[in-house]
């Protein structure tokens, strides 16, 4: 047994003797919860999948630290384009988080060498955010890694590529990606890159071109983790037939729940089970309930109604006037509440369909314009596992939920790299920086 799979089990086997008799008798007073939930991530670190807080650092703060008090609450700090931020070091370490995939997100209009260059600020400013909180932060780039960071008491700090344009259709920028720190990368991101299809897109390759899939087996010969939040179905068949080491979905709920392109169709959360990966639960409210997956198509659609230049709507070239509708509309029409349970619901399907192995955490917060009810940053964790305490979850498969899954497939992807770095040299596959997308048709 390797040490992190010691560790591992040493942490479970804890978890589970602690929750032996609470799993016989789930308790519904909310202070017991909480002191289970506690017990479960002293043993074994909460991994989120997914926080979007280094784009928000640079879009509104020009990505100076010296502007953000990251070990102070920063709700409080200016948020003219969006919400307050849903992150700092108080509320991390009151929702237990011991390790933390941060996403180098950049816009999918950045394409080229800048799409590059722009990534690498990003994985930057994750390595300069580690730097400025070492009492609180530490980088992190094996599944051992975030161990060694949970036993210190501090938050482990992973990178992850959200988007396959940000490598610009290059394998020597993907293994330089890989050098500087980052452990997956999400195929796409809203839109199709030249060689993957994204879910929000229209199909043109139907899945993976023969060059994105030398990317997926070069991410394996890597040891970058392929994440699949953000592709169409077709792409996810796709990578799951090409990979051969554990893949993960970083952000992204059950599509039998909510009929989302985002989410995540039964039969790919089978294949994902004989995989051995992860599907990591997202909590933003679109994607959690179909009624707000609705309701946020006709707030879509009223918009464009009013004012769609340059052509189209209303009151077209009169902003004021279409954003004063608008309100009106939302005052008559709400959104509907989204709640935990809801969160709750998908994670229960992913495990009933998936099995209790495939089943993680990937907020998506400050990625997200807002949250359901009682999830309103990275301190609110804890609910999500007590709700499941509730339903009558062992401590054992929280401790699974919280980290123990996405580590034991970053320890598995490791040991796959090991094997074909012995037997592969790196892939000098080409398709030039100029690569267009094909037509439909083509």
């Amino acid at each position: 047994m390797t040490r992190l799979r010691a560790w591992m089990g040493l942490g479970l086997a804890a978890a589970l003797l602690c929750g032996t008799a609470a799993a016989a008798a789930p308790p519904t007073d909310n202070a017991a919860l909480a002191a289970r939930v506690k017990r479960v991530l002293a043993a074994t670190p909460l991994v989120d999948g997914h926080n979007d807080l280094p784009w928000e650092i640079r879009d509104r703060f020009q990505s100076r630290l010296e502007s953000v008090d990251l070990s102070h609450d920063t709700r409080a700090l200016p948020h003219p384009n969006g919400p307050p931020l849903m992150t700092d070091i108080p509320r991390l370490r009151a929702g237990g988080v011991g390790g933390q995939f941060w996403s180098v997100w950049i816009p999918v209009e950045l394409t080229g060498p800048k799409a590059v260059e722009v990534t690498l600020e990003q994985v930057d400013l994750v390595k300069r955010m580690a730097a400025a909180y070492p009492k609180d932060f530490q980088m992190a780039y094996t599944a051992e890694d975030v161990w060694a960071a949970h036993r210190a008491g501090k938050i482990a700090c992973l990178i992850g590529i959200e988007g396959g344009h940000q490598i610009d259709a290059s394998l020597p920028v993907l293994r330089q990606m890989y050098d500087a720190g980052v452990r997956y990368m999400t195929l796409t991101h809203s839109r199709n890159t030249p060689w993957a299809d994204s879910a929000t897109d229209n199909p043109v390759n139907h899945g993976l071109s023969p060059f994105g899939r030398t990317v997926v087996r070069e991410m394996n010969r890597l040891g970058m983790l392929v994440d699949l939040s953000h592709v169409s179905p077709e792409t996810m068949r796709a990578a799951l037939e090409v990979s051969q080491a554990p893949v993960i979905f970083s952000h992204s709920g059950a599509r039998a729940i909510v009929d989302h392109p985002r989410d995540v169709p039964d039969d790919i959360l089978r294949l994902v089970a004989r995989n051995g990966g992860v599907v990591m639960v997202n909590f933003y409210p679109g994607y959690v309930s179909q009624a707000r997956a609705i309701w946020d198509a006709d707030e879509a659609g009223e918009e464009a109604r009013l004012n769609a230049p340059p052509f189209g709507g209303l009151y077209i070239g009169q902003p004021e006037r279409s954003k004063a509708a608008l309100a009106a509309w939302k005052a008559a029409h709400p959104a509907p509440i989204v709640t935990v349970s809801q969160v709750a619901d998908h994670i229960d399907h992913v495990r009933q369909v998936a099995g209790i192995d495939h089943v993680g955490l990937g907020s998506d917060f400050d990625g997200v314009p807002d949250t359901p009810t009682g999830l309103d940053g990275v301190d609110k964790f804890p609910s999500v596992l007590m709700e499941l305490a509730r339903r009558g979850w062992s401590d054992q498969d929280l401790a699974k939920l919280a980290g123990g899954n996405v580590l034991r497939v970053m320890h598995d992807a490791e040991v796959v790299a090991h094997r074909l770095q012995a037997s592969e040299p790196a892939s000098e596959a080409v398709m030039g920086p100029s690569a267009t997308l094909p037509q439909p048709g083509q």
